[in-house]
């Protein structure tokens, strides 16, 4: 569930941004991108006791809402990766299109998205793997052992048991979805 939504969220916000950056001008736009490439800098354990009191006042601590919706909000690497990508597409597309009457929505929807299946697929593929393999953000936001995500799950599974044989079989079907999707995907790559 945490996966899917993560995927779907930085998908669609970050390529919106993204579009914004890159393909419109607007007063400032290189500023604001400046501030957002900032961001990259502020590891997560920096932001974490913030969050925490925010998410904690908003009653979404021990839901999966804390995972999911601030994917919806973008990420300041899958925006410059596609901001990158949308400067390669010629202007003249879009141009042609504003002359046949196209609005900005139009061309992002019908000449940008298309082209960018291959960039979309690496930012979902990315954050795919993020989420599945993310420790730390379920282990501060859940406590509920029924809303444990497979990483938390390992490693109580780990803390509660010797048999280095039954956590390898666990850790070998955890890592399986990665390495099939992988394969999948490979053309992407």
């Amino acid at each position: 569930i945490i996966c899917f939504f993560q995927v779907i969220g930085a998908a669609l916000s970050s390529s919106v941004v993204a579009y914004g950056f890159g393909r419109i001008n607007w007063p400032g736009r290189d500023v604001v991108f400046g501030l957002v490439l900032a961001t990259l800098m502020l590891p997560f354990t920096v932001t974490m006791i913030p969050l925490f009191v925010i998410f904690q006042k908003i009653h979404w601590i021990n839901t999966f809402l804390p995972l999911t919706v601030p994917a919806f909000l973008g990420s300041a690497y899958h925006i410059f990766l596609l901001r990158q990508f949308y400067l390669t597409i010629p202007l003249e597309l879009a141009d042609s299109a504003r002359i046949d009457g196209c609005s900005e929505f139009g061309i992002y929807a019908k000449i940008i998205l298309p082209l960018s299946k291959s960039a979309l697929m690496v930012v979902g593929l990315f954050n795919f793997i993020f989420a599945w393999q993310d420790f730390l953000g379920p282990l501060v936001y859940l406590s509920d052992e029924k809303l444990y995500t497979l990483a938390i799950g390992i490693r109580n599974f780990i803390g509660r048991r010797t048999e280095y044989q039954m956590m390898m079989a666990a850790s070998t079907l955890i890592t399986l979805p990665v390495i099939v999707l992988f394969f999948f995907t490979q053309k992407t790559f």
